[in-house]
């Protein structure tokens, strides 16, 4: 597989088949990862690998935390929770896609409370991945974790596996410093699923829209 057809052919997995994944494959995949470019050469990622009963550990306590409480009192780091247009109609736009495909109606609060709540089981993926950073480092390096990411997901496109990036993991960060034993001076930034898709899931039939370049890019 070429870049151009890893990039192409990519997308984020919501269904995810109970397929094992080795352990030597998802090193493989981190250690490639790590070429990620950096400011500096900070590389200022570190990733908490959920696998086996640790996952279902960290599963099971976020959801039943959960349950009493919508979220952490405060977020670790600023995020707005209001967006102008137009990144309003694009998430909406998502969101009313994806939940055709999951054929649930809208204003169903208890389907779409447990449907978001998916995340917290990884989609079903058997490894979780839950990325931090050092507090003490500024936001040109949450850049940098980005393309870290961005190479995971690539690679284990390559591979044959399937990923999905999840800021949700950031609400309950509390609960999952807890379990994973993150040390106080490091931000949890966000969570990724990694597994096998399951090819039969409509879900992942999902394929978000693109803007034209013409939207985005000014040639000067």
């Amino acid at each position: 597989m070429n870049l151009d057809e890893a990039i192409r052919n990519r997308k984020s997995v919501r269904q995810f088949l109970d397929t094992p994944v080795d352990r030597a494959l998802v090193e493989t995949i981190l250690e490639r990862a790590n070429l990620a470019p950096s400011g500096t050469n900070v590389q200022p990622w570190h990733v908490h690998v959920a696998m086996g009963a640790k996952r279902d550990e960290l599963v099971s306590a976020v959801l039943a935390h959960r349950e009493n409480a919508p979220q952490d009192a405060s977020a670790e780091f600023p995020r707005t929770s209001k967006r102008k247009e137009p990144y309003t109609s694009r998430m909406r736009q998502l969101g009313k896609d994806m939940y055709s495909l999951l054929e649930i109606p809208r204003g169903d609060e208890r389907a779409n409370f447990n449907q978001w709540g998916r995340n917290y089981k990884f989609f079903d993926a058997p490894v979780g991945l839950i990325f931090t950073i050092d507090k003490d480092l500024d936001a040109m390096s949450f850049l940098d974790i980005g393309m870290f990411m961005q190479n995971i997901m690539l690679i284990a496109h390559q591979e044959g596996l399937g990923t999905c990036s999840q800021g949700a993991w950031n609400q309950f960060h509390t609960v999952t410093r807890r379990v994973l034993s993150v040390p106080d001076d490091r931000f949890i930034i966000c969570g990724m699923s990694l597994g096998y898709a399951d090819p039969n899931a409509p879900v992942n039939t999902l394929v978000s829209a693109r803007e034209p370049m013409s939207s985005f890019a000014t040639f000067n």
